[in-house]
């Protein structure tokens, strides 16, 4: 049975590896996304730039930025490394970091109209951006089947998977000079804002979680996606803006929901599939990516009133991309405590695997 005390007025639970979608409500209502809306900046920026490149921040790179935005700390005239401003991201859901990082990639103009290109590879088709941070904004939407699309998009990546694993990092200061001349710039800890990785004093660190991004807007209210696995299954959870304000509430729903998908993995009638991108092709059988329809609602089938174009029936196997391992130790990366780490899991789109790597 399904959780009875869900708020959320949209959520999905689906297979992160087969992408059968096991139960959802409202999964393509379109709705403001807040900061989750940066899983898709990620997905499509972060192979733009080397880890190590070094940018000096101008003043017009934070330009444009919204009034009460959440900042990582970023300085102008200070240099930061492109892997500095991805924890920014990922970690403190800067919208700080997101501008510089969208300065060093042409512009924000530019920037929205390539994630917008990129949703639409994804065959995200309830998703328009207007800011690439997820800062509300006049006709910007996504919706929880689009954000679910876009985190097992960004977790092929290493690099995404390691960034929307992090727990703390050290993040660089402002460069400082004492009585004596001597130049010096240290370091602040930042950790992670999404709760189910980090744990608060309300909730703890969910078992098996390594990722992906939390956000919060007046217009959206509190927004979550994220992977954890158990018992060699790995699923992908979404939960858009619950109706019940308690603190942490959208992680309590979604931890109910993964709990859930858990239990009921192989036992459910998926309701639906995630969508492969356009291009990419099943290994398994001709003409699997031709689209049919589904319904969209709760498990077993309950259908709702809106519903969308869903791929074939994938199966598994076929070369592809592995899920590494995501426990680092070292000040960059911390591990959850009993937390399981996806590792070496193959994913089913192999295809689409070897053209992002």
């Amino acid at each position: 049975m399904l959780p009875k005390d869900l708020t959320a007025r949209s959520w999905i639970v689906a297979d992160a590896e087969s992408g059968d979608v096991l139960a959802a409500h409202n999964a393509h209502w379109r709705l403001p996304p807040a900061s989750t809306m940066k899983m898709l900046f990620a997905d499509t920026v972060l192979p733009r730039f080397p880890r190590s490149t070094l940018h000096k921040v101008d003043p017009k790179d934070l330009a444009g930025m919204g009034a009460g935005s959440s900042l990582v700390g970023i300085k102008e005239g200070e240099v930061y490394t492109v892997h500095d401003l991805w924890l920014g991201v990922f970690l403190r859901s800067g919208n700080d970091a997101v501008h510089v990082l969208s300065a060093m990639n042409g512009g924000v103009a530019a920037t929205v109209e390539e994630m917008n290109e990129h949703a639409g590879e994804l065959q995200a088709l309830d998703t328009h951006v207007v800011s690439p941070d997820g800062y509300d904004a006049p006709g910007q939407v996504s919706s929880a089947y689009d954000l679910t699309l876009f985190a097992r998009s960004g977790l092929q990546k290493a690099d995404f998977r390691e960034y929307c694993s992090t727990v703390s990092a050290k993040f660089p200061g402002a460069t400082t000079k004492n009585k004596k001349g001597k130049i010096s710039r240290g370091t602040f800890e930042i950790q992670n804002t999404n709760r189910l990785l980090s744990g608060d004093y309300d909730i703890t660190q969910y078992p098996g979680i390594a990722g992906v991004k939390n956000g919060n807007t007046t217009n959206a209210g509190a927004t979550f996606t994220g992977v954890a696995e158990r018992n060699g299954k790995v699923l992908l959870v979404t939960v858009m803006n619950p109706s019940k304000t308690d603190h942490n509430e959208v992680y309590k729903e979604a931890a109910k929901l993964l709990d859930w998908g858990f239990q009921a993995t192989g036992k459910v009638t998926p309701v639906g599939e995630l969508v492969r991108p356009q291009g990419a092709r099943s290994s398994a059988q001709p003409g699997a990516n031709q689209s049919s329809s589904a319904e969209d609602g709760q498990a077993g089938g309950a259908g709702s009133a809106s519903h969308k174009p869903v791929a074939g029936a994938v199966t598994g196997g076929g070369s592809g991309g592995l899920w590494t391992a995501l426990a680092v130790t070292g000040s960059l990366l911390a591990l959850l405590a009993g937390g399981a780490f996806l590792v070496n899991r193959r994913w089913p789109l192999p295809d689409l695997v070897r053209r992002r790597r």
